[in-house]
């Protein structure tokens, strides 16, 4: 009896390692199949685009379709001017919301009182909840009767009027992450900081937001993703003019929009234009997050 009790403790921990074994590895399936429907999706997405634009840059041309000025379908396909509409718009939006964006993370995550942050927090997430053409609503109804005001301009749907509202959309995804990034950071950061003698904002703008720099730099690429990739809010207030923008005070068309617009008719060699826009966005995207990642590698060493 005593033979037969020592050999069952000596076969159930192995039965019981074989089961954690293969719990374990059933997991790590299931997590790594999770990861991979990402990556199959991108793959999917550019092979789709590229087979269905590729016959546009063949039958107009690379040079013809990316720089060519002059968007007439059936006979011209230059997307340039939409190019550098959606370039400046995005740019634009940048540079203003982008400052604004980090330092309201820098106030609730460092400054604000708690009573005050459980106040600004909600209303900051409620922006990212708002759907597009609700912006595109308060841009037509407020910010281009605005321009048309202070400029003096017989149409306010104009870049600037874009670039208006495409800051104030990227604010909440900046925002959100970049408190994060902050929130993230050891205590210790701060608290040497201020042992040394530096001020509450020195520390700010000297220790945690250079530490927090990467979760910030992820921030802002998903606002520029966000801004260049917007089309409902940007039909209703840029004008949508296919021609090349001579200043930020006339109508102008994004890629997106160019898209949007013309998609639900276009046949032939006009849909395969339109997709060869996609292919162009597809590739700002991948050369927006390179660009960013080198940046982020680089400052880390």
């Amino acid at each position: 009896m005593d033979n037969v009790i020592s050999v069952q403790k000596t076969i159930l921990p192995g039965k019981e390692t074989n089961k954690r074994d293969w719990i374990a590895t059933s997991f790590h399936l299931l997590f790594l199949g999770s990861a991979m429907v990402g990556v199959l999706s991108v793959a999917t997405i550019a092979w789709f685009v590229f087979h269905e634009g590729l016959p546009a840059f063949q039958q107009a041309g690379i040079t013809n379709l990316v720089l060519g000025q002059e968007w007439l379908p059936p006979a011209l396909f230059g997307i340039a001017p939409m190019i550098v509409a959606s370039l400046i718009s995005t740019f634009g939006a940048v540079i203003i919301g982008v400052p604004i964006a980090i330092m309201t993370a820098v106030f609730l995550a460092e400054l604000a009182p708690k009573w005050l942050a459980n106040i600004v927090r909600p209303a900051v997430e409620l922006l990212a909840g708002i759907p597009s053409v609700v912006y595109g609503f308060f841009g037509l109804v407020i910010i281009v009767p605005m321009i048309e005001t202070l400029f003096n301009i017989p149409a306010g749907n104009t870049v600037l009027a874009g670039i208006i509202v495409l800051a104030i959309m990227i604010l909440p995804t900046v925002i959100a992450i970049s408190e994060t990034s902050l929130r993230a950071l050891p205590a210790t950061y701060k608290e040497a900081a201020l042992a040394l003698g530096a001020s509450h904002i020195y520390s700010v703008f000297k220790v945690l937001i250079p530490a927090a720099r990467s979760g910030i730099y992820t921030g802002i690429s998903l606002g520029i993703a966000r801004a260049i990739g917007e089309t409902m809010a940007i039909i209703m207030v840029m004008g949508n003019a296919p021609a090349m923008p001579g200043s930020l005070l006339e109508p102008a068309r994004t890629l997106t929009a160019n898209i949007a617009m013309e998609m639900s008719y276009a046949t032939g060699i006009h849909a395969s234009a339109l997709y060869s826009t996609g292919i162009v966005l597809l590739v700002f995207i991948v050369l927006l997050n390179a660009s960013l990642l080198y940046l982020n590698h680089k400052r880390a060493h």
